[in-house]
C-alpha cells in the first residue's frame, strides 16, 4: 500500500500543477443516480469562469471513486437521490485523495443522506460530519451568504444545512443537505426555477469552487 500511496500522491501533486482548476463528477456504486443533473456542472463552470476568474474546462470529466484518476482533479462533485456504496478499496482511495489536498462536494439531490451516514465512516472512521457555521469563509467569499447555505428546493421543508469533514481546520469534504444546489445550477427550464433562485445557487456554488481552489 505504501508504494501505491506514494505514486498516487506524486501523481496528484503533479496534476495540481498542471490542472490546478478542474472539476470532475464522481461516479459511485450502489445503484444511486450519480449522473443526475446533467446540465448542473457545465452551468456552474460557465458561471465561475465568467464571474470569479476561474479557467475550468467547459465539460467536466467523470471519474470512478476507486480510480487513481481522481488524483488528477482538485475538485470532485458527487450527487444523486439513491444508494451509495463504497468498497474498502474505494474508501481508501477517496481518503488518500482528500488527505492529499483534494476536495469533495456531495450535494444531496434528495435521498442520499441515510446512505452517506453509513458509507462516510468507511472513509474516515475517526472523523464526523460537523455543521459548518455561517461565518465560515465558504459562505462569505466571493459572495456573501450571511445566513449560511441557501434553500433552493423544498424537499422535506427542513432548513438547509452544510456539513463538513475537516483536516487540521481545513474543510476537505462538504455535504450540502436540504438545499439541492445542483438542481439550482441546472438549465432554468429543467425545474422552472426563478432566475433569482438559479443565480443564488450558482453564487453559492462559486463560493465552494473558489474555496476548494484557494485553500
Amino acid at each position: 500500500m505504501g508504494k501505491k500511496f506514494f505514486v498516487a500522491i506524486t501523481c496528484f501533486c503533479c496534476s495540481l500543477f498542471l490542472n490546478a482548476q478542474e472539476i470532475a463528477l464522481l461516479k459511485y456504486n450502489g445503484g444511486g443516480d450519480w449522473y443526475a443533473n446533467p446540465t448542473a456542472l457545465p452551468n456552474l463552470i460557465a458561471f465561475c469562469n465568467a464571474n470569479v476568474h476561474t479557467t475550468i474546462k467547459a465539460k467536466p470529466a467523470t471519474v470512478e471513486v476507486g480510480s487513481v484518476d481522481i488524483f488528477q482533479y482538485p475538485f470532485l462533485h458527487m450527487t444523486g437521490h439513491g444508494n451509495v456504496v463504497f468498497s474498502e478499496k474505494e474508501a481508501e482511495n477517496l481518503r488518500n485523495y482528500l488527505l492529499s489536498g483534494g476536495f469533495l462536494h456531495i450535494d444531496d439531490n434528495y435521498g442520499m443522506a441515510n446512505y452517506l451516514k453509513k458509507e462516510l465512516p468507511k472513509v474516515f472512521p475517526e472523523k464526523e460530519l460537523i455543521e459548518i457555521p455561517s461565518n465560515h469563509p465558504i459562505f462569505n467569499q466571493p459572495y456573501a451568504f450571511p445566513n449560511g447555505l441557501p434553500k433552493i428546493h423544498e424537499h422535506d421543508g427542513k432548513r438547509p444545512q452544510a456539513f463538513g469533514i475537516f483536516e487540521q481546520d481545513k474543510l476537505i469534504l462538504l455535504f450540502t443537505f436540504e438545499s439541492d444546489l445542483g438542481d439550482g445550477w441546472e438549465d432554468l427550464e429543467v425545474h422552472n426555477d426563478p432566475k433569482e433562485t438559479h443565480e443564488k445557487a450558482l453564487k453559492m456554488g462559486a463560493n465552494i469552487v473558489r474555496y476548494a481552489f484557494d485553500n
